[in-house]
């Protein structure tokens, strides 16, 4: 099969797009169309997109739309007769928790029926900033499934650990010679794909920090790359581009965008990233400590890409659990074990409590008691707290919104009698934060970053995330 070049242009990481011609941007996310792209490897690194293509997102008061948190209608999903596409991501011990959670997600909501596989002797996992996952199962399970998809998440050690497992080579290896979709993303194709051989002939890109692995004459820096049945990306995050990306091919472009709308994968203005109201500073003299409750239907991108960043900050993170035991089973079925019980975790003071999102999770919270008396406590103190996605539904009804602006879910911030500011991705009043979650959950921990310690280091994070940050 004749080797193609595909890119895709990015409201993540704008600087790295290469682009096949100009396209028509809307407000709302639109993932190019896959067919769109195929053409040979001399137009692929056409003009760049002209500066007045990108629309510019208004603020009302009012929500604009009512998005729901549920899974899309898919043909898989509706029609019985059409069997699932099977998708295997498998995990190792330091894989990076937000690709491989992003990954999992997005294409479930999609409607793919996604095997999470550990490649050690257990099922639990711990990836590469200390989130404990526990995989569906074991990779010598699905030595001898066929899968429309393998997804290879990135993370050291963790793509060290993919590329030793023999098991998974000869999986991956067959489903490369059988023409089938494959992927690897941030340090899995410099360090897993390449060695195994499995890179001949394709143009790939990688992170930043890998690049130097790769052949020369077949690296690229765009955020995601399609050659052949091969699907390359960056790193955390472009993880968002590279699992639509990896929808398309599997449902079409009408499903990617439907996920991408749900995701809330907007392309707003930079200025409508974050608003402040009621500006404070948030200085500690040491490592700020942060609490964060989950429960069983708590959304798995919120939880994990708020703990992975702020430890990338070297921020002291507790995962607590508001259920009887520690592990949890998050909105889209993904398992995760937390660092202790809510009970447990009540008795030290944090200088911050984040509630994740998710609308079965945020039910879980508001119910705990525990939880509760920690959150008034938390203003009583005159210490920080917030919520995003579904959970500011949770701050509201303890009472701790009053007077405060704040934003939400646009499935739920219509339930907030605050003043809401809404079409804005975080909001920050005073001592209270709030983000409409999902996709904009990378801007909603970058700003705590930011908060924390400023603009340096919260530029340095992004860096490392292979996210598009101000320069000042």
């Amino acid at each position: 099969m004749e080797s193609v070049s595909v890119t895709v242009s990015s409201f993540l990481s704008p600087n790295f797009t290469l682009k096949i011609c100009p396209l028509k941007l809307s407000p709302v996310f639109s993932l190019p169309s896959y067919s769109s792209f195929v053409s040979n490897a001399s137009v692929a690194a056409a003009s760049p997109r002209p500066k007045n293509s990108t629309p510019t997102g208004k603020r009302s008061s009012k929500p604009t739309k009512n998005l729901t948190l549920t899974t899309p209608t898919t043909p898989e999903a509706t029609n019985s007769a059409v069997p699932p596409k099977k998708v295997l991501v498998p995990v190792g011990f330091g894989t990076e928790e937000m690709e491989a959670v992003i990954i999992v997600d997005v294409l479930r909501r999609a409607g793919a029926q996604v095997t999470m596989a550990s490649v050690e002797p257990q099922l639990e996992v711990e990836a590469s900033s200390g989130t404990r996952l526990v995989a569906d199962t074991s990779i010598s399970n699905c030595s001898h499934q066929v899968f429309d998809l393998i997804a290879l998440p990135g993370g050291m050690p963790g793509s060290v650990r993919l590329r030793d497992c023999e098991i998974l080579k000869k999986i991956t290896s067959k489903q490369a010679e059988e023409k089938r979709l494959y992927g690897a993303i941030c340090a899995a194709p410099a360090v897993t794909l390449l060695p195994w051989g499995l890179l001949r002939r394709k143009q790939i890109t990688c992170h930043p920090a890998f690049t130097d692995k790769l052949p020369t004459f077949w690296a690229v820096k765009s955020n995601i790359h399609v050659s052949g049945e091969v699907t390359t990306s960056r790193g955390p995050g472009t993880s968002f581009e590279f699992a639509l990306c990896l929808v398309e091919q599997l449902f079409g472009e009408s499903v990617a965008k439907e996920i991408g709308e749900l995701l809330l994968m907007h392309n707003a203005d930079d200025s409508l990233k974050k608003e402040e109201f009621n500006e404070v500073e948030w200085f500690f003299d040491r490592m700020p400590r942060v609490l964060i409750p989950i429960a069983n239907g708590s959304e798995e991108i919120e939880i994990v890409t708020i703990v992975d960043i702020l430890r990338r900050a070297k921020v002291d993170v507790v995962v607590a659990s508001v259920e009887r035991s520690t592990q949890i089973v998050a909105s889209q079925g993904i398992k995760i074990i937390a660092d202790k019980s809510i009970s447990d975790a009540a008795e030290s003071v944090y200088d911050l409590i984040i509630l994740p999102g998710g609308v079965a999770g945020a039910e879980r919270l508001q119910k705990s008691r525990i939880l509760k008396k920690l959150l008034k406590e938390q203003k009583v103190a005159g210490r920080i707290y917030g919520a995003v996605c579904s959970s500011p539904i949770v701050l509201h009804k303890h009472g701790l919104l009053k007077a405060k602006k704040a934003t939400a879910h646009p499935s739920v911030i219509g339930k907030l009698t605050n003043e809401v500011v809404n079409g804005t991705k975080v909001v920050v009043d005073g001592k209270v934060i709030t983000s409409r979650g999902l996709a904009n959950v990378i801007d909603f921990a970058l700003a705590i970053v930011s908060k924390f310690f400023g603009h340096a280091r919260t530029r340095s994070v992004a860096e490392g995330l292979v996210f598009e940050y101000p320069k000042s």
